[in-house]
């Protein structure tokens, strides 16, 4: 390579990166790319790569699972690692961010783990309808099709991580049950890796139900960016209120993911940043 000394190490160390990914993965995706770039925005003039910059180090344990068809999914940003360790250690992990890093994806990812390992015996896909007010009866169709609109990203990401037929199979004994957090009342939860999605739409009522439910030899994710809550505009988000009323207790973490974590659209950080300095301005 030509060029300043500076800038080819720099490409080097991002050529090795890739390389590295490519052999650990089978593939690289266009967010790991643009993940290493954003990562070298940020990275001072006349300066080289350190390699705790990077997100991505060898040999520990990026990749959660492999999908039916063999792809590898692995965590991508720093954030999304930091969720994978958390859920290895406590029994309940709020995982609080904007759209697009991942939260869902990557809890999911390890639910369908621990289904596949068989540390758990079902998993518990929960989100509130909060358009619906929970209450769907006024929808047409049966449970499934009233319900089916606020559930589909769940839906979606199952989707990539389990064969079709196995999933349709999964679905109809309830091995892995899609729901709407109204219908975890009244339950115990028990041998389950349990996701609550979309957090910041639970109110204290709803945010306490839905961890009181949970039972023995269970896990709980709960994820949920708290910036946008659609909740009625003097109703609290439980999301906002969980993180003093739960601080620093053994068993519950709280894992907070940014912006240099998005890995959809490159125009989503910027996004998201445009948001936070107008918001920002009106205080």
């Amino acid at each position: 390579m030509l060029g300043p000394q500076d800038e080819v190490a720099l490409v080097q160390d991002i050529l090795k990166e890739m390389i590295r990914i490519a052999r650990k993965k089978s593939l690289i995706h266009s967010s790991d790319i643009r993940t290493l770039l954003a990562l070298v925005n940020k990275v001072e003039p006349k300066t080289s790569i350190d390699k705790k910059t990077f997100p991505f180090e060898p040999d520990t344990g990026d990749i959660i699972l492999h999908t039916h068809t063999g792809e590898a999914i692995a965590v991508r940003t720093p954030g999304q690692r930091n969720i994978v360790k958390a859920a290895e250690n406590n029994d309940i992990l709020f995982a609080i961010g904007p759209a697009g890093t991942g939260k869902t994806y990557t809890s999911v990812a390890l639910a369908v783990k621990a289904l596949k390992e068989r540390r758990v015996k079902k998993i518990i896909l929960a989100r509130p309808a909060v358009e619906a007010g929970e209450n769907l009866g006024f929808l047409p169709g049966d449970l499934k099709e009233k319900i089916d609109p606020y559930l589909r990203p769940l839906y979606d990401a199952l989707e990539e991580m389990i064969e079709f037929d196995k999933l349709e199979f999964q679905l109809t004994k309830n091995v892995i049950e899609i729901a709407p957090l109204a219908y975890m009342r009244g339950r115990t939860l028990n041998n389950a890796f349990v996701i609550l999605d979309e957090a910041q739409n639970a109110t204290n009522i709803q945010m306490k139900m839905f961890l009181t439910r949970i039972g023995f030899n269970s896990r709980a994710i709960i994820t949920g960016d708290i910036t946008q809550t659609d909740l009625p505009q003097k109703t609290q988000s439980g999301l906002i209120s969980i993180q003093k009323i739960l601080q620093n207790i053994e068993g519950i973490s709280f894992v907070y993911l940014d912006q240099k974590d998005v890995v959809r659209h490159k125009l989503v950080r910027d996004i998201i940043d445009a948001y936070e300095k107008f918001e920002m301005n009106k205080k």
